[in-house]
């Protein structure tokens, strides 16, 4: 588990390494004019990396199942008020074609451009990085929003305990 805010931003910038490097990889397949190859690449990469983004970050399914109950509750909890699609999931092709349908407007235009001789290439292949930049680092500050507010819950004084209850007719409750 992340103990400090220093690991947690360690953690971000190694994860937007990884982000950096599988865009780039997706951009080189998206280059190739073999329709539909730059898709299943695309998919291939994300669910590579997303698992390994969740893992970074103490966010798979297996970790949170391994949380106490509190600590697992406040966590689904954060994931929910984040919005994320990715965080503490199992990773389907199906769950990542559904959010890459999402972008359908970029992945369109991408399978487009590849038949415009060289240009057409180049701008496919820029279209596939920027989307893969923009769908590993989105994952990326969501993941560093739920881990951060997990580990501020987790340094907050714990609560004081509540009163004890004195009934009406004890003599020790002064009305």
């Amino acid at each position: 588990m992340i103990e400090t805010r220093e690991q947690l931003d360690a953690i971000k910038k190694s994860c937007y390494s990884m982000v950096t490097k599988s865009a780039g990889i997706s951009a080189g397949t998206a280059i190739i004019p073999i329709p539909g190859l730059d898709i299943g690449s695309d998919v291939a990469i994300l669910m590579r990396i997303i698992p390994k983004i969740n893992a970074q970050f103490g966010l798979s399914p297996e970790q949170i199942e391994s949380l106490d109950t509190e600590t697992k509750l406040f966590v689904m909890t954060a994931i929910s008020n984040t919005g994320s699609k990715l965080a503490g999931k199992y990773i389907t092709k199906t769950l990542i074609i559904t959010l890459l349908n999402k972008m359908g407007v970029k992945v369109a235009a991408k399978g487009v451009s590849k038949f415009v001789p060289f240009i057409g290439s180049a701008v496919a292949g820029s279209i596939s990085f920027t989307a893969m930049k923009y769908m590993g680092n989105r994952h990326i500050e969501d993941c560093y929003k739920i881990a951060l507010a997990t580990l501020e819950n987790k340094q907050l004084p714990p609560v004081a305990e509540p009163a004890t209850f004195i009934p009406a007719d004890d003599p020790a409750n002064f009305h």
